[in-house]
């Protein structure tokens, strides 16, 4: 078979027929994960009734208009109590804010979550936020809708990279659901949670948010969160304000972040148990809320009133900064709450402000970049970000500006901070996470590649004493040699195993085995590297098809090495620029 053969025969991908199985089960997990939003949101509005007015409702009520007066400073402060006696007697993995401990679960845990974790996640979310912290439902539905695919595919007997993508799949339907973000939600599982881009992850999450996306309507309010249309202009002036929203919300997305983790810090040195952090951070966030009461809760009012201008500057500023502050504590006593709501929040005020002092435009833009380039600085996911303003408002003219934006927040981030705001917390227990994903050299070429095709072999026939003088004497050139009858593989031999037989009988009878272990000139380096470490082998022998099992190649570890040499070459090696045609050389 000619090389051009060969090479016409192989895919793009992993064709796993596993593939329809896999979506199949997303499109359960989308449903399941989209009755868990209904739920957790259910129980937020069940909670705030409960905690403020005092009566069992579903009504949908903002804590802001409670009647409590100074009272109301301990109510935040009795629901972390709550929270902080739920991880210590139930688990954990409901503390903080959900997408570490998925990310966590994902490269560290196998992805594998207990039904505790689906239980009281959103149990611990709806009494935290139902109670006035300032968090949104995103972390603990992602957290939830993660642990429903996990379960769901330890169910069925799935691989570890299946429930990976099983629980992905659930997270990301679970963000689909409460924000009505399809989009949004998948770029959030490739720069954020996946880890990888492969047809068996993701396939399954889009599949998993398109079910959500669909189904959504049907138990939650449809349309968009914060539908609005902003002016965004075009020409020099609107490429420079892209620019000053970007670098201004990289700025607030590091202190935000470094902010966050000091105060963590800092409750980490009290001398109590954690079980009552939450309850101390509760009491800030009840002072927070009892001088400003629209930073209790979700706040997607208040982030609705900062995009559509309809907050006066000072009034902004002073909501925004309590906010920030009491969202800042109540995480860092690592309640149980989410990320994304507190952080739109203080970036569409931070653009409000920003709209005050910088000429031009529609006043509205500056609040939707901003709140864009905030949430795509703190979470480094930009694409996710432009996409999830896009999906919240549905202003399409503002997309180029905001992927603008996101990017240069991204950038300056990068830049500022070693980790995100995710991965930081995993950091700090000791596991470093490598957010860049690329194709592995080993996967990108054949074994046919980089086999050596001059084989030295034993004829089967030869025996084990004639073997051992030819060929493991003292010319001896390698460690091992394949052994063939004819052009047949019949295995393996080195001189450990020919010391323990008898040397009248031939090699082929010596080393012959019912499941000789070989790779084919199709595969990919990686499959055979695996294979060399599963089996701590040194060397495979390459067969042309396990049919007749022809020999026509040897592929070592040290063959292995050669492609990822290409690869540092391609990635280190500065060449020098070719002249172009005509142009005199110095």
């Amino acid at each position: 078979m000619s090389a051009h053969t060969r090479g016409l025969e192989r895919a793009d991908f992993d064709q796993g027929a596993r593939l329809l199985m896999m979506s199949s089960l997303a499109a359960v997990i989308g449903l399941l994960a989209t009755g868990g939003a209904w739920l957790l949101l259910a129980m937020i509005r069940l909670f705030t009734n409960l905690f403020f007015y005092q009566t069992l409702s579903l009504v949908p009520h903002s804590p802001a208009n409670h009647t409590l007066g100074a009272w109301v400073i301990a109510v935040p402060a009795l629901g972390g109590l709550i929270v902080g006696l739920m991880a210590k007697l139930g688990t954990d993995k409901i503390r903080g804010h959900g997408i570490p401990e998925a990310i966590e679960a994902i490269l560290f845990g196998r992805s594998l979550m207990s039904p505790k974790v689906a239980v009281l996640k959103p149990l611990s979310s709806g009494i935290a936020i139902g109670s006035g912290g300032p968090f949104g439902a995103e972390g603990p539905i992602i957290m939830t809708g993660g642990a429903i695919g996990s379960l769901l595919a330890q169910f069925v007997h799935l691989s570890g990279a299946e429930r990976k993508a099983l629980l992905v799949a659930g997270a990301a339907a679970g963000m689909t659901a409460v924000f009505g973000t399809p989009l949004a939600a998948v770029l959030l599982a490739i720069e954020v949670l996946l880890f990888e881009l492969r047809p068996r992850s993701l396939l399954p999450v889009g599949v998993a948010c398109a079910v959500a996306g669909f189904a959504r309507p049907l138990v939650l309010e449809p349309g968009y969160l914060f539908e609005m249309h902003a002016s965004a202009g075009s020409g020099p002036w609107t490429i420079l304000s892209c620019l000053a929203a970007g670098l201004v919300s990289g700025l607030l997305a590091a202190g935000l972040s470094r902010a966050l983790y000091a105060i963590e810090d800092g409750f980490g040195r009290l001398p109590i148990h954690w079980m009552w952090w939450p309850a101390l951070g509760g009491l800030v966030v009840g002072v927070g809320g009892w001088l400003e009461p629209r930073t209790l809760g979700v706040g997607y009012d208040v982030i609705d009133a900062l995009l559509h201008g309809q907050m006066p500057a000072g009034q902004a500023l002073a909501l925004v900064t309590v906010k920030a502050v009491i969202w800042l504590v109540a995480l860092g006593s690592l309640t149980s709450g989410g990320v994304l709501a507190p952080v739109l929040t203080i970036g569409a005020g931070a653009g409000l402000m920003l709209g005050g002092v910088m000429p031009g435009h529609d006043a509205a833009l500056w609040p939707l970049l901003c709140m864009a380039g905030v949430l795509g600085g703190v979470m480094h996911a930009p694409l996710m970000a432009a996409a999830f303003a896009f999906g919240l408002t549905g202003d399409a003219e503002a997309l180029l500006p905001l992927l603008t934006t996101t990017v240069v927040s991204y950038g300056v981030t990068v830049l500022l901070m070693r980790r995100s705001i995710l991965t930081e917390k995993i950091a700090r227990r000791g596991r470093h996470i490598w957010r860049e994903t690329g194709v592995d050299p080993l996967e990108r070429h054949a074994v046919e590649e980089w086999m050596s095709r001059e084989v030295q072999t034993v004829d089967a026939e030869m025996s084990v004493s004639e073997v051992l003088t030819r060929y493991f004497g003292a010319g001896q050139v390698h460690r091992a040699y394949p052994v063939v009858d004819g052009e047949r593989l019949v295995g393996m031999v080195d001189r450990e195993a020919l010391l323990t037989v008898s040397p009248a009988i031939t090699c082929g009878r010596a080393c012959a085995k019912p499941d000789v272990q070989v790779a084919l000139p199709h595969e990919t380096c990686r499959a055979a590297a695996t294979r060399m470490a599963r089996l701590q082998l040194e060397r495979l022998p390459v067969v042309a098809d396990l049919q007749t099992l022809r020999l026509i190649g040897l592929i070592a570890r040290s063959d292995l090495v050669e492609p990822t040499l290409v690869h540092h070459e391609e990635e280190e090696l500065r060449e020098r620029t070719r002249h172009l045609p005509g142009m005199k050389q110095r």
